[in-house]
């Protein structure tokens, strides 16, 4: 049975940091492409950042470009979300993805086959 399990979330001030983890178990994930994605309140879930697991190559969303890092540590099957000058707009709930399509860019939730929970990263003003 394959789990996603994020976590470290919170409530931050603008210009702050985050790091976000993906704990994965299950299955190996060693040809995946794992992504995160976020939603915010009424809007549509957006794609923000893909890694390859095995050739740690990544993929970020312009709106995140040069502020997030994604990253992964095979022995700890684990994804991480390094998110640097964080600022009101990057309000949301977080999700952790996985997709079975060896391919990086991969922004469509449609593509990534299984999910975690989600958790809210929440920036104020």
């Amino acid at each position: 049975q394959v789990q996603l399990v994020e976590s470290g979330g919170g409530l931050v001030q603008a210009g702050g940091s985050l790091r976000l983890s993906c704990a994965a178990s299950g299955r190996t994930f060693s040809s995946y492409t794992m992504g995160w994605f976020r939603q915010a309140p009424g809007k549509e879930r957006e794609f923000v950042a893909a890694i390859r697991w095995g050739g740690g190559s990544t993929y970020y969303a312009d709106s995140v470009k040069g502020r997030f890092t994604i990253s992964r540590d095979n022995a700890k099957n684990t994804v991480y979300l390094q998110m640097n000058s964080l600022v009101p707009e990057d309000t949301a709930v977080y999700y952790c993805a996985a997709s079975s399509i060896p391919v990086l860019l991969i922004r469509l939730p449609r593509h990534y086959d299984y999910w975690g929970q989600g958790t809210q990263v929440t920036v104020s003003s």
